[in-house]
C-alpha cells in the first residue's frame, strides 16, 4: 500500500470514529458477549450486549484490538446500535458482506458510507466485518 494510498483509505473522518471507542467500554456483566477474531491480521473484537425485553439493544460495550478499520467500524456500530433492533444488525451485517463481495449496495447505517474507502482494500475487508460478526454472535445468544 502507497502513502497515497494509505492516506485515502485513513481519512481524518474515519481515523476520528476510531477514538470514539472509548465512549462503549465492555461490561463484563452484559449478558451478551461473544467474542471474534481476524485470522488473516490478529484483530480481536470482544462485545457485549443487552437487549430490552421488547428486543432492542438497551446497552454495548466492546475491547477492540483492530486497526484503524476495524476501529471504526466497531464505533460505527456501538454509536447506533442502542434502541436498534437486533436483526437490524444482523441484516446490516449481512449487507455489508453482500456489498464487499461486489454483490450489494452499501446498507443503511448511520455514518456507514464513511467504511467506503476500504471496499478497494480487500485486504481491510475482515477488519470491517469483524465488529459485526461479533455482535451477530452475542445475538445469537439471545433468547426473543
Amino acid at each position: 500500500m502507497t502513502t497515497q494510498t494509505a492516506a485515502k483509505l485513513y481519512s481524518p473522518a474515519l481515523l476520528g470514529l476510531a477514538t470514539g471507542l472509548a465512549d462503549y467500554p465492555l461490561d463484563p456483566a452484559l449478558p451478551l458477549i461473544a467474542e471474534a477474531r481476524s485470522r488473516s491480521c490478529g484483530s480481536v473484537i470482544t462485545i457485549g450486549l443487552a437487549l430490552e425485553q421488547a428486543g432492542p439493544v438497551s446497552q454495548i460495550g466492546m475491547k477492540v484490538s483492530a486497526c484503524a478499520i476495524g476501529q471504526a467500524s466497531a464505533a460505527l456500530l456501538a454509536r447506533s446500535a442502542i434502541g436498534t433492533d437486533p436483526d437490524q444488525i444482523i441484516r446490516t451485517a449481512e449487507g455489508l458482506d453482500q456489498w464487499l463481495s461486489g454483490e450489494g449496495e452499501l446498507p443503511r447505517w448511520p455514518g456507514i458510507e464513511a467504511l467506503t474507502p476500504a471496499l478497494a482494500h480487500p485486504g481491510r475487508h475482515g477488519a470491517l466485518l469483524l465488529p459485526w460478526k461479533a455482535a451477530c454472535q452475542a445475538l445469537s445468544h439471545a433468547t426473543r
